[in-house]
């Protein structure tokens, strides 16, 4: 079938079947392709490959054929025109900001971004004299007052982490678009199963492959997804030019990963809504962040721009971050690890992991108590779940 035919397919059958181009053996399964370079029938194709004059692959940095159909499914899940995969999320997100940014530009973030992404822009591009403002996710005014005419970029992901913060996509494509900026949206802990940024109006969507779209913990690699001509102008001779590149294997494995994306965020969100509502009870508890939960902020919110609340919920117990560490250490089953979007649940004490380089004041800021600890919620029996943080609830 031609690439665009599977547009008329609804999500869960583009996840199995777009961007697959069987090869002469007719394979079943999507094929991967681990290989360095591509062989030129003359002097004069080659040239004609390097040239752009036409198409084909060149070199597994920036042209491999298993890494394409990873990129065009996951463009079309996005409802994108393109996609470039990249090594990691993180690498992502540079590529974005070394290619959409200038010296003496002005970037606004959200507070509540992965720890990484406040350091990416605090410490390195503030070298190149680019300035970020930091601001609350959910306060509109906030994001309105940082605007500056040297503001290019609006940056954000929702729900956030670990306090799971939604912020009203429609609004702040609005507010970016009046100022002539791009909005990035971070879809990492939604992934296009549960939330389409692209649809509310984001210009670019931003994923961290390594959790939901991979799904068992496996490979680490991130993604760029949005407009063709913005994309293939600014961020593909970045990646042709100093490489962040998806390994073919782990692009195979992604793959792999899409095809049951649907199922596996369906059972993901009831899980988690049911341990949201099982903590809410628990008296040494204090706080349950949960989009999922009528107690969330902004759960009307949820409800409206996403289809479930998703597999990660933090909540406060009470004690500080002796009672913490005493709940994570006390779990047998629950794998102690900052990473999400398994199969398998795990449990992390933000303040001392992924928001360990923040100081004290900005954790603070964000809403990081020392006494937080985040869990993503896999696909174990929920009892059992809940059996295991009984040891030291």
């Amino acid at each position: 079938m031609n690439e665009s035919d599977w547009g008329n397919y609804l999500p869960e059958t583009q996840s199995i079947r777009a961007g697959q181009f069987r090869t002469a053996e007719q394979e079943h399964s999507d094929p991967l392709f681990l290989t360095s370079s591509y062989i030129f029938g003359s002097a004069a194709e080659a040239a004609a490959r390097f040239s752009g004059k036409e198409a084909g692959n060149i070199y597994s940095r920036f042209s491999n054929p298993t890494v394409r159909a990873f990129e065009e499914r996951l463009a079309l899940l996005e409802g994108g025109e393109r996609c470039i995969a990249t090594a990691s999320g993180m690498a992502a997100i540079a590529s974005i900001a070394y290619t959409l940014l200038n010296a003496d530009d002005h970037v606004v973030c959200s507070r509540s971004v992965f720890g990484n992404t406040t350091l990416l822009f605090k410490n390195f591009m503030s070298r190149f004299n680019v300035d970020t403002t930091f601001v609350s996710l959910t306060d509109q005014a906030e994001w309105e007052a940082a605007i500056r005419p040297e503001t290019k970029l609006l940056f954000l992901e929702t729900p956030s982490n670990p306090l799971t913060e939604i912020a009203d996509i429609p609004r702040l494509a609005q507010l970016a678009h009046d100022n002539n900026c791009l909005l990035i949206v971070d879809n990492v802990f939604c992934t296009p199963a549960l939330q389409q940024p692209l649809a509310l109006g984001a210009d670019i969507v931003v994923h961290s492959a390594t959790k939901y779209i991979d799904g068992q913990g496996r490979c680490v690699g991130g993604a760029v997804v949005g407009k063709q001509a913005l994309l293939e102008e600014k961020i593909l001779p970045f990646m042709k030019t100093c490489g962040p590149s998806m390994s073919p294997f782990n692009a195979w494995v992604f793959l792999n990963g899409l095809e049951t994306l649907s199922l596996r965020m369906k059972a993901h969100c009831e899980n988690a809504n049911a341990l949201a509502h099982w903590l809410e009870a628990q008296p040494s508890v204090s706080k349950v962040y949960y989009p999922g939960l009528e107690s969330h902020p902004q759960f009307e919110l949820a409800a409206k721009q996403q289809k479930a609340a998703g597999g990660v919920l933090s909540f406060e117990v009470k004690g500080g971050q002796e009672a913490a560490w005493r709940l994570i250490d006390a779990t047998k089953m629950v794998s102690i690890t900052a990473n999400l979007g398994d199969t398998k649940t795990t449990i992390t004490h933000p303040a001392t992991t992924t928001h360990s380089k923040l100081t004290a004041e900005e954790r603070a800021e964000s809403g990081i108590a020392d006494s937080l600890v985040r869990i993503s919620v896999g696909l174990e029996n929920n009892g059992d779940i809940q059996a295991d943080l009984l040891r030291g609830l």
